[in-house]
């Protein structure tokens, strides 16, 4: 290792040794009069102590949100300056942003955090594409400022040092002290100091983003590898899509189209339509099939945890944040993410998630700047969002955002016959969990399950086959004794309507006919008397409330609440 680096430019950089030595996880060889010697420019030994101590630093702290703080508050003292900043070069918009603001001020740190400006205007800019060191006595003349930052920071920048951060990739940054204390302008001793430092902070940012980048690729793997072995766990429930039905051939044609693009789509229907299986047959007939596919219910967690899972966070961001996470859309990136129940989002959340969609970047809780992110994004709801905006409880603008696609999946009472295929699907799946041989389902059995109506749909009728086939014996087919007792009520209910007499009159002779095919012209008022019976008496067990009803019931709260108001049961 030399002892005299270059940077761009051809000047040399005195002190280079130490600082790197540290960074590298050597204690230099020598003592402080060898570093004082090869830094004749400095010295002042507080301060050689001082960059004894940061290069410790730099070895010792391997969290860059802790590593350059630190170092920018300690180089603020050394210099006697009202400000030190960090500024990093975003590469793809060709802008420098303020990560590391160091100001006695806190409210134009606060500021300054939050700006970014054209990385080809201001004195930082000169110090970045020329890699020299900038030192400005009287920066208000000075035609180099850029007078944006004062102008919306309320800052009056009198004096600055600007110098280049140089890794062995290039200029990443510049490091910035403005405004020096004492009065008078900062010397060159300040400004050999700073140059000094800089070629510390330079390597440990890159080494802090290399092991980011592996920590991040970790933390990615391990959380797609948990998404995978929920699938496992739940991908046997619903081998493929299955239906034969007009209703489904129309869906089929649209997730077609959507796998061709990167349109966003909105998948709507019942709880239980199979949602989700739209989603991931759209993901493996795309582009991105060979990436990631995670999956987020919207409706499953509370606001912060949500924003957490979605976003990621830095450690100590809220309380119970013991380690850095990236967040669900970090993951997926290059893939598809799946935001299930969008309907329930929190307000909040939607506006956040907006920005996201309109600006493709991801800002950590406890991070102040953004992280590029390439990913499809899928939704679904059992809402109407539409409903929804007028109670004000969805975004309207979020909702145009994620609806450029929608598909619309039927309920399984208007794609009945799809009923003997899916039955069929799952008796054959249901009996390999199981370990037992079903020799199939009898056509009375058969004929009650295409006539119950499955307030639950296909999700209700895979349980209901779950169960049937653990009821049913081995080498049995299954028979209607061996559905659950609201299929059997069911049956009860058709039989009931089957037997009623016609009201005694005249006789009246009428040539014979034949039998009338089909169920009876007044089954449906039947089925709506017995639905009313029935849901009354569900409700009188739970002493009115709803929701125990609609558990009982087998039904969801907003599935029981709809039927309950087209019965006039409200």
């Amino acid at each position: 290792m030399r002892a005299r680096a270059k940077i761009p430019g051809g000047r040399a950089r005195a002190g280079y040794l130490p600082v790197i030595a540290a960074v590298d996880g050597l204690r230099p060889p020598f003592g402080l009069d060898t570093i004082e010697g090869r830094m004749s420019a400095v010295t002042d030994s507080a301060r050689l102590r001082l960059l004894y101590e940061l290069g410790c630093s730099f070895a010792e702290r391997s969290e860059l949100h802790e590593l350059i703080p630190f170092v920018v508050d300690k180089c603020r003292e050394a210099l006697k300056a009202q400000g030190i900043s960090v500024l990093l070069l975003d590469s793809e918009r060709n802008e420098l942003y303020f990560p590391y603001v160091a100001q006695d001020d806190p409210e134009i740190a606060r500021r300054l955090s939050a700006m970014r400006f054209p990385a080809d205007r201001g004195i930082a800019a000169e110090a970045l594409a020329s890699g020299m060191p900038v030192k400005v006595d009287d920066a208000q003349h000075d035609e180099r400022l850029y007078r944006g930052i004062d102008r919306d920071t309320g800052l009056v920048t009198r004096n600055l040092l600007a110098v280049p951060l140089v890794s062995r990739r290039g200029a990443i940054g510049v490091i910035e002290a403005v405004n020096h204390l004492g009065g008078d302008p900062f010397s060159d001793d300040d400004l050999n100091f700073l140059e000094t430092l800089a070629g510390g902070i330079a390597v440990a940012l890159e080494n802090a983003r290399a092991h980011g980048r592996l920590k991040e690729s970790e933390d990615r793997l391990r959380q797609q590898v948990a998404a995978l072995q929920r699938d496992v766990a739940r991908g046997d429930l619903f081998p493929e899509i299955v239906g034969a039905s007009a209703g489904m051939a129309r869906v089929f044609k649209l997730m077609e189209t959507a796998a061709q693009s990167e349109i966003t789509v909105l998948i709507e229907g019942e709880t239980g339509t199979g949602k989700e299986l739209v989603a991931r047959g759209i993901f493996r007939a795309s582009g991105r099939s060979a990436r990631p596919f995670l999956v987020v219910n919207c409706a499953a967690l509370p606001e912060t945890l949500l924003e957490s899972e979605l976003f990621g966070h830095r450690r100590g961001a809220f309380t119970g944040a013991l380690r850095d996470q990236i967040g669900m859309l970090r993951a997926a990136d290059g893939g598809v993410i799946f935001l299930d129940e969008i309907g329930d989002m929190p307000l909040a959340m939607q506006a956040k998630l907006l920005r996201f969609l309109e600006a493709g970047e991801v800002v950590p809780l406890g991070e102040a700047f953004p992280h590029k992110v390439d990913v499809r994004v899928l939704c679904a709801t059992n809402r109407d969002l539409r409903l929804e905006i007028a109670r004000r409880n969805f975004r309207e603008d979020l909702y145009y955002r994620i609806a450029a696609f929608p598909i619309h999946l039927p309920p399984l009472r208007e794609r009945r016959d799809d009923i003997p295929l899916l039955a069929s699907r799952f008796i054959a799946a249901a009996g390999e969990r199981q370990h037992k041989h079903i020799r199939g389902i009898e056509p009375q059995a058969l004929d009650l399950l295409s006539r119950y109506d499955w307030p639950g749909n296909v999700r209700e009728l895979l349980n209901e086959i779950e169960r049937a086939v653990a009821v049913a014996g081995e080498g049995d087919v299954i028979g209607s004794d061996n559905l659950s007792p609201a299929i059997t009520a069911f049956a009860q209910g058709l039989q009931a309507e089957n037997a009623v007499a016609p009201a005694p009159g005249p006789a009246v002779e009428v040539a014979p006919q034949a039998p009338v095919a089909g169920p009876i012209e007044p089954l449906r008022e039947a089925r709506t008397v017995f639905e009313v019976g029935h849901i009354r008496k569900a409700l009188r067990e739970c002493d009115g409330n709803v929701s125990q009803a609609a558990r009982l019931l087998g039904l969801s709260r907003v599935s029981l609440q709809k039927k309950m108001k087209a019965l006039g049961l409200r």
